[in-house]
């Protein structure tokens, strides 16, 4: 056997070339190692932005309540599905005009408020209704000064959440169907998966020391098939939402264009992993609307994720504005296979998946994504032809400018 090995010593990689053959003596059952050829070098060291993208990934899959802040840090939307930060949660949305920073308590923090972003970012707070410790992690949007596009909030918890007692009777009288996944096992179950994702993601990526290609290639699927759990429990969380009697959104008036832009920037390196451009839109173009922000974004995430799975390499995705009969609209165009009249017919249905058995998806995506344009006063219709690509537009009520 004759091999390149990589070593760590705890400073640098070692690499060498080994050889290891029989013991010349049969009676010996032995064998005799030669390591050659062999040299050191600095283990590569993680930039520090580097570093903080991926302990803002991180936070943002543990967060259990996200918040879009305005350049003042005054709330803009909210969510949460931890049943301890319903309170925070309803506070948040009665009183826009006050810093989310006001309605928590910062323990050994003596500056008074308001504070600036930076000194916020990483500190400990205690929230009302919730026994937690929880750390609020701040990234600043806008170019070039951070904040001047807003912030995005996420309160990370120190601990899980306690198991919950049983439900009220009045609780349960007013829940028909059990929520199992979204107040039970969703807040159970998306702590640990995420962790394992973001551990299997650090080994993948070789941060915590050389790994050999094979073990990398083992976290990378680990991680993946995190993902996909994680995202198959959401998928079904926020199906029982949306087909609860007393679901609703949030409306607010947002700029179409931007929650496009800022969707395509999501997606954008998975795109180009897969060699798929993605159109961008005109930086000036915009399309005032009204629509629960994180619903509209979470719509167009869904298609473009889907374009991106359906289109061949090298091809393109477009996306394109339009207004008409008072409904603000977006189209996302692949250069897919396309769709036949029965596909179109039924790709919206529940669980479909168009005969893709190992596509990845839960078949939920666009049922879920109609079920929500339609809570906002709009819809979700395709348009195809076999050997055409496909596209879907989302159409939500337009917004007269002020």
């Amino acid at each position: 056997m004759a091999r390149t090995i990589h070593a760590f010593d705890g400073n640098e990689i070692v690499r060498a070339w080994v050889e290891i053959a029989p013991d010349p003596a049969p009676d010996q059952g032995g064998c005799a190692i030669g390591v050659g050829t062999w040299h050191t070098a600095d283990l590569p060291s993680e930039s520090d932005i580097q570093a903080a993208a991926r302990h803002i990934e991180i936070d943002r899959e543990l967060a259990e309540l996200t918040a879009r802040l305005d350049r003042e840090q005054r709330v803009i939307a909210v969510d949460t599905r931890a049943a301890d930060l319903r309170q925070l949660a309803e506070k948040m949305r009665s009183q826009p005009a006050v810093q989310w920073s006001e309605l928590v308590a910062f323990p050994g923090l003596e500056h008074r408020l308001p504070l600036h972003w930076r000194l916020l970012d990483g500190a400990t707070c205690r929230i009302d209704g919730s026994a937690r410790e929880w750390t609020a992690t701040i990234v600043p949007l806008g170019e070039p000064t951070p904040g001047s596009a807003g912030f995005e909030l996420f309160l990370v918890a120190q601990t899980p959440l306690p198991t919950q007692t049983a439900p009220s009777q009045s609780e349960v009288s007013e829940t028909p169907i059990p929520a199992i996944f979204g107040q039970e096992l969703t807040p159970a179950l998306r702590q640990p998966i995420t962790r394992i994702i973001a551990n299997a993601e650090t080994i993948r990526a070789k941060l915590a020391g050389p790994l050999a290609e094979e073990y990398s290639a083992y976290a990378a699927d680990i991680a993946s098939a995190g993902q996909h759990l994680l995202s198959l429990i959401e998928d079904l969380s926020d199906l029982e939402v949306v087909e609860s009697d007393r679901f609703s959104t949030a409306p607010d008036s947002i700029d179409l264009a931007d929650v496009v832009r800022r969707a395509s920037g999501i997606l954008g390196v998975r795109a180009q992993e897969r060699g798929i451009n993605i159109v961008p839109l005109d930086q000036d173009a915009h399309l005032p609307a009204t629509g629960e922000f994180r619903r509209v974004l979470q719509i167009l995430l869904n298609l473009l994720g889907n374009a991106i799975r359906y289109s061949p390499e090298g091809s393109r995705i477009t996306l394109s504005l339009s207004q008409a009969d008072g409904m603000a609209q977006v189209a996302v165009m692949d250069e897919g296979p396309g769709l036949t009249e029965e596909q179109i017919a039924s790709v919206f249905g529940k669980f479909e998946r168009l005969g893709r058995s190992d596509d990845g998806g839960s078949g939920l995506g666009l049922y879920i994504s109609r079920r929500l344009a339609r809570a906002m006063g709009g819809d979700l219709i395709a348009e195809s032809a076999p050997g055409q690509g496909a596209m879907f537009i989302l159409s939500i009520p337009a917004r007269d400018e002020p």
